[in-house]
């Protein structure tokens, strides 16, 4: 896994741009997002350690700007619950509590199916995470599966 990144990361530097880049959006495949997936794929095998949490915290950075063109409010989500897998597997429960608490608070319309299933693996991981009797650990949990699972297609009105 580490040598795919490592090579995904040296194989973008000679990447030639055509004119589909010049669009943007779905087009383009974005260093942000490329980030993103690197600390996904390391988190969900249970990584963590300095390195990863900066590498996630670089992730979120990118994608925290929504003036930036690359910005996506569900890969922002996404970004945050995976700094907080990093930050829960490197032992840091507070700090995870502190990168999922903004993907917690996104309004209803903005939950959508990608960033329930982000959340529900912070809250599996904190299943089975030595802290998971720590009051913090139960409290967001709690929280997290108070956090609705469904959204109606259309806005009620």
């Amino acid at each position: 896994m580490l040598i795919a990144n490592q090579q995904a990361a040296d194989r973008r530097e000679n990447v030639m741009h055509d004119d589909l880049d010049q669009l943007g959006g779905l087009f383009i495949y974005a260093p942000e997002k490329q980030l993103y997936y690197e600390v996904e794929s390391r988190a969900l095998l249970g990584h963590g350690g300095e390195e990863l949490a900066a590498t996630a915290e670089n992730a979120v950075a990118g994608f925290s700007y929504p003036s930036a063109p690359n910005w996506a409010f569900g890969d922002l989500a996404g970004a945050r619950c995976d700094l907080a897998l990093v930050r829960l597997f490197s032992g840091d429960l507070d700090g995870a509590a502190d990168a999922i608490r903004p993907v917690l608070d996104l309004p209803p319309s903005h939950r959508n199916n990608g960033i329930i299933v982000s959340a529900m693996r912070v809250k599996s991981a904190l299943t089975s995470s030595p802290a998971r009797t720590a009051v913090t650990a139960r409290d967001l949990r709690a929280e997290i599966e108070a956090f609705p699972t469904s959204r109606p297609a259309l806005p009620r009105g």
